[in-house]
C-alpha cells in the first residue's frame, strides 16, 4: 500500500464536546446581545465578560490542533473575534513559542511572561512601577490587567513594525474581517454602542481570562516548577476549560480540555510532587491571597 493510500486512510478526529462549548458560546453571545438593552447592567457585565473569556478558552483549544483534524475548521472555528484585540493567527504563533521555550517566565526569551528585566525596571517611570506592583496583584490584574495587555500587545507589533520586521498582514486581515462580523452585529444589529461593548463584554472578558494567568508559571529555579495547579471550582474549571490545571496542560499540551481532570485525578500526587507543590485549591484561596497583595515582585530574578 502506497504512503498516500496510508494517510488518506488515518481517521479524522472530531471532538464534539468542545463543538458544544462553541455552541454555547456563541448561542450565549446572540442571546445576550439580542436582550442587552433589558436586562441589568451588572447581569450583563458578568455574563457578558464570562462568554467572552470562555471564546477565549476556546481560542486556546484550537491553537492546540482543537476539535477536529483540519487546522482550517479549528480556525474558523474561533474566527469572530469577540474581544477584538489579539489576531488569533498572531496568538497562535505567540502561545506555541510560550510552550517551546526552554526558560518558562523569562522576559526576555518568553512571550507570555509578566516579569520584567533590572534595566527595564530602572529606566521606568515611578507611576508605571507603582502601577505594575499593582498589577501583581488580583485586584490590579483584573482592574489594570486589561490595559497593560492591550497596551503592550499594540505597542510591541508597532515597534517590530518601526523595525522593519512587519506584521502578519494575513493574520491582521483575517482579524479584521472577524472583527467587523461581530461589529456589524453588535452595532448594527443590536444597536450596542461600542464603548459599552467594550465595558460590558471586552473589558471584563480579558480580565477574567488574566485571572486564569495570574499564577499559571512563577520564576522558580526549577524549569519544572514554574508551572501552576489550581483545582478550580464551577464555573472556572468550565470557563477557563480545565487550563486551571496548567501542569498537566504543559506536559500534555496536545490533549483535549475535557480530558485533563481524569489524567490529573489519576497521578494528582505525581503531578504535585514534580511541580514542587505549586498548587492552590481554587481561585477563592487565589483571591483570599492575593487580592490586594503582590504576588511576587516585577523584575524576574535572573535579570535582577
Amino acid at each position: 500500500m502506497s504512503r498516500h493510500a496510508t494517510h488518506s486512510m488515518r481517521p479524522r478526529r472530531i471532538e464534539w464536546p468542545t463543538f458544544w462549548v462553541a455552541f454555547a458560546v456563541y448561542g450565549g453571545f446572540v442571546l445576550l446581545t439580542l436582550n442587552y438593552h433589558v436586562l441589568p447592567w451588572w447581569l450583563v457585565f458578568a455574563l457578558g465578560g464570562f462568554v467572552v473569556a470562555w471564546h477565549g478558552s476556546l481560542q486556546h483549544e484550537a491553537v492546540h490542533g482543537h476539535p477536529t483534524s483540519w487546522r482550517w475548521l479549528n480556525e474558523l472555528l474561533v474566527a469572530p473575534s469577540l474581544w477584538l484585540w489579539m489576531p488569533y493567527r498572531v496568538y497562535l504563533k505567540l502561545h506555541l513559542k510560550h510552550h517551546r521555550v526552554p526558560d518558562l517566565t523569562d522576559p526576555l526569551e518568553d512571550p507570555e511572561s509578566y516579569y520584567v528585566t533590572h534595566n527595564r525596571w530602572a529606566r521606568m517611570n515611578p507611576m508605571l512601577r507603582v502601577l505594575l506592583r499593582f498589577n501583581n496583584s488580583l485586584a490590579g490584574r483584573l482592574i489594570v490587567g486589561p490595559f497593560f495587555a492591550v497596551l503592550g500587545f499594540w505597542s510591541g507589533e508597532f515597534r517590530a513594525w518601526r523595525r522593519g520586521e512587519g506584521l502578519d498582514g494575513t493574520a491582521w486581515l483575517l482579524h479584521l474581517l472577524g472583527s467587523a462580523v461581530v461589529l456589524v452585529w453588535v452595532l448594527g444589529v443590536c444597536s450596542i454602542p461600542l464603548f459599552e461593548y467594550l465595558l460590558f463584554f471586552v473589558y471584563p472578558g480579558i480580565s477574567l481570562t488574566l485571572m486564569r494567568s495570574f499564577l499559571e508559571h512563577q520564576a522558580s529555579p526549577r524549569s519544572q516548577e514554574r508551572t501552576v495547579i489550581i483545582e478550580a471550582e464551577l464555573p472556572f474549571a468550565l470557563l477557563y476549560l480545565n487550563n486551571n490545571l496548567h501542569t498537566v496542560h504543559h506536559d500534555r499540551p496536545g490533549t483535549a480540555w475535557y480530558r485533563l481532570p481524569a489524567i490529573y485525578r489519576n497521578q494528582r500526587a505525581a503531578f504535585l510532587s514534580s511541580n514542587g507543590g505549586y498548587f492552590y485549591n481554587g481561585y477563592r484561596e487565589v483571591a483570599r491571597r492575593f487580592l490586594l497583595k503582590s504576588k511576587e515582585p516585577v523584575v524576574h530574578p535572573s535579570h535582577s
